[in-house]
């Protein structure tokens, strides 16, 4: 057991497969322990790197093996994949997390605190609502449509009770059965659209408390919501060498296909956490949106506008949500908040 340098665990809900290596890479043993079994297991091991993917569980499982004294670290999967060999099975996956973790050049995922998974956790349970709450309203309108009932898009038409007052108006031509399925569908709207307003409160009631989020809301574009949620992602600003790495780790940046000394640049890569990088590109429109409007510009918003301008909105808008994401780590790095510089 003292030789022991790295341990793959092949996470699962109920049956975990181990193996353990030793620092020349040789096998030490290869076994399958049960959930009840495993902290145990471990806690019987002397001091050493236990690996795993970056999956379901895999955060809480890190933050326990580091609780009984080893070294936990997690790989992304797609890192860990090329070191399978032969057919995939729970003993082969093991084996090649441990390898992949042997090798220095394979990234790792911050290991998130509980109150990053719990923020974390608020932002998906309220992007569920925001979609279930567009298929809803979107099912609303196609329906009354089939009837000849055309209503104005936007939630503020819902929400003043439009579609009710037109509803009561034609009941008698709908018929009854038709009438409460609409007025039922109409229901289920504005339960989740208040649900989602809740959700709102506790984010801007949790931004107002962290003085980490209040830095990230200084600047143009970034309110409550992505300032939560990037903080949740982000975590830790010092995990990653300067802001274009964080900006890249969000599939911000082009992908490149060079080869031969010809360099190409093409779309966005999408890699990354795709929430935030949605968030951040609305963030980026409603900044754009104010940078044109500003009678005396500054220098990011003047950068902004002439990007627009040439390349036109939707690039500049992703353009702006690269350049608010390096601004972002450098504002938790650096511990400041955002002040604009006049233009050139």
């Amino acid at each position: 057991m003292k030789q022991i340098s790295i341990v793959g665990i092949d996470l699962a809900k109920h049956v975990f497969q181990l193996h353990a290596a030793d620092a020349r890479g040789h096998n030490i043993f290869n076994k399958q322990v049960k959930r009840d079994q495993l902290r145990l297991t471990l806690a019987q091991l002397p001091p050493c790197r236990i690996a795993m993917e970056a999956c379901g569980s895999a955060h809480y499982w890190a933050r326990e093996i580091r609780a009984l004294g080893h070294e936990a670290e997690l790989l992304p999967p797609q890192a860990v994949k090329p070191f399978v060999l032969g057919h995939k099975n729970d003993a082969r996956d093991a084996a090649a997390i441990a390898e992949a973790a042997a090798r220095p050049a394979t990234p790792r995922v911050t290991i998130k605190t509980e109150a990053q998974q719990s923020l974390q956790a608020v932002h998906r349970v309220r992007s569920r609502l925001v979609r279930e709450r567009t298929a809803i309203g979107n099912e609303l309108r196609g329906l009354l449509g089939e009837f000849g009932l055309i209503v104005s898009q936007g939630h503020a038409v819902i929400r003043q009770g439009v579609i009710r007052e037109r509803l009561d108006e034609q009941r008698a031509r709908l018929g009854e059965e038709l009438y409460t399925l609409l007025n039922d569908l109409l229901d289920q709207w504005l339960e989740n659209d208040a649900r989602i307003a809740r959700y709102d409160k506790r984010l801007q009631r949790q931004a107002k408390a962290s003085a980490d989020m209040q830095r990230l809301m200084s600047l143009p574009g970034i309110g409550p919501i992505n300032a939560t949620l990037l903080f949740s992602h982000l975590g830790d600003p010092a995990r990653f060498p300067n802001g274009r790495q964080f900006s890249a780790s969000l599939g911000l940046v082009p992908r490149q296909h060079s080869s031969g000394g010809r360099h190409q640049l093409m779309g966005i890569t999408k890699r990354g956490n795709g929430e935030v990088r949605r968030q951040l590109v609305h963030g980026a429109r409603a900044a754009l949106r104010q940078f044109q409007r500003q009678e005396q510009p500054d220098r990011l918003s003047r950068w902004a506008c002439s990007l627009a301008a040439r390349l036109g909105q939707r690039k500049a808008i992703v353009a702006l949500a690269n350049k608010m994401a390096r601004i972002c780590w450098s504002l938790l790095a650096h511990e400041r908040r955002y002040q604009p510089q006049e233009a050139a």
